[in-house]
């Protein structure tokens, strides 16, 4: 390698004296033989191409970049998992009570279930008079006899007139009686025990 000679008079100022003006660049010139070198692509002092230097560096850089970003999003991750979820607030209306309305009566008119009316009687007292088929029922009637001692008294009249005429029959018991009493006629008793039918 041929060391650069010095421009005549590139220590001298103009007068000899004063600053001097900046030496022109030297560029190093290539060996005999071999390729001539271009301006402005110096070599590297410790001997690698300087593209190859640049190329590690942001290649280093990105990875250095990226770390940082992946560390980023899962420290956002962590803190997303790791915070309390926002509290929520439920807000219920109650419902206003509702005013009472107006009473209504309502008026019910019960229907009295219809009673059968009883129908002419079976058995009935030693003293009075009956109308056969309509008080009581006709039939062959049984006493137990008088119920003091005058004896017990029984009529079968065609009316209740009280006439002598209208007597069909009659007697005038000192023990137990029967008659028999047909529908339409009237029996009149007196001083008697219970009636009661038996046939």
């Amino acid at each position: 390698m041929t060391t650069p000679t010095p421009h005549p008079g590139a220590h001298d100022g103009p007068q000899g004296g004063g600053p001097r003006p900046p030496a022109p660049p030297v560029f190093p010139q290539a060996p005999l033989g071999a390729p001539p070198l271009r301006p402005g692509a110096p070599k590297s002092p410790d001997g690698r191409k300087p593209w190859l230097r640049y190329g590690v560096v942001a290649f280093v850089s990105l990875f250095v970049g990226v770390g940082i970003g992946s560390s980023g999003s899962e420290d956002a991750t962590a803190d997303a998992k790791g915070a309390p979820a926002p509290a929520v607030t439920v807000t219920e209306t109650a419902a206003a009570e509702a005013e009472p309305g107006p009473t209504v009566t309502e008026t019910v008119t019960a229907t009295p279930k219809k009673i059968k009316a009883p129908g002419p009687a079976t058995t009935f007292s030693g003293e009075g008079e009956y109308l056969v088929g309509d008080d009581i029922k006709a039939g062959t009637y049984k006493t137990a006899g008088p119920e003091g001692g005058f004896g017990c008294y029984w009529e079968r009249a065609e009316d209740a007139s009280g006439e002598f005429g209208s007597i069909i029959a009659n007697n005038n018991l000192q023990g137990p009686g029967r008659v028999t009493l047909n529908k339409g006629e009237y029996f009149k008793t007196n001083r008697c025990q219970e009636w009661k039918r038996v046939g």
